[in-house]
């Protein structure tokens, strides 16, 4: 995804019911993303790598992906499902966590609870054309440091934590010395067929 965020817009998050759970499949055929979320996820990975990923790009439909340009998001799916198979889930994280680390925010995405909701924003502005799911901050308690975010979309667990653990790092309150994203292993996830995965973020 793109991390730039140019307008105020809140999108609402989806309340419908998904015929197929499985991760790498569309929730609308119709949706497409846009190639700079593409060309994020290739340039995230170790320059050595970058060339097969565009060759397995190529081979599902999306050859030498241009960043103003639009794609099947089931195109791209199947083309990151190859990948990961190749990577594996914890390369698949650190992909996540590269792709906000130099994106530019604007002003009022300034705190730990502003930057999380805006995961979902993000996500909306790089994807279009149906139900794509969604990124929602479930709960934010501030006296107790701790924060739940629920990922309802086609993308892996190691992905989404990605991308949660980077944007929580990068925002974190000062007095913060750390901060830890965990999936919540005591309820069901994405990975397993289920329609939503949990995450526990804490500083």
């Amino acid at each position: 995804m793109k991390f730039v965020l140019q307008n105020k817009h809140i999108y609402p998050y989806s309340n419908l019911k998904h015929k197929n759970m499985a991760i790498y499949k569309a929730y609308d055929e119709k949706v497409e993303v846009n190639g700079q979320t593409i060309l994020s996820f290739v340039n995230g990975t170790q320059s050595s790598f970058q060339k097969t990923i565009l060759g397995i790009l190529a081979d599902h439909g999306i050859e030498s992906p241009e960043a103003d340009k639009w794609y099947p998001q089931q195109h791209w799916l199947d083309a990151f499902k190859t990948i990961s198979e190749k990577v594996g889930s914890m390369t698949l994280m650190s992909i996540g966590k590269a792709i906000p680390e130099s994106a530019v925010f604007p002003p009022q995405i300034d705190n730990l609870e502003t930057a999380l909701s805006a995961i979902d924003m993000a996500y909306n502005m790089n994807h279009r054309g149906g139900n794509i799911g969604h990124y929602k901050l479930e709960a934010f308690d501030v006296s107790k440091r701790k924060a739940t975010m629920v990922c309802e979309n086609p993308y892996p667990d190691a992905f989404n934590q990605g991308i949660i653990t980077s944007m929580a790092k990068r925002f974190k309150p000062k007095e913060a010395l750390f901060v830890v994203v965990e999936q919540d292993k005591t309820k069901p996830s994405r990975d397993k067929g289920d329609e939503r995965s949990h995450f526990n973020i804490s500083w």
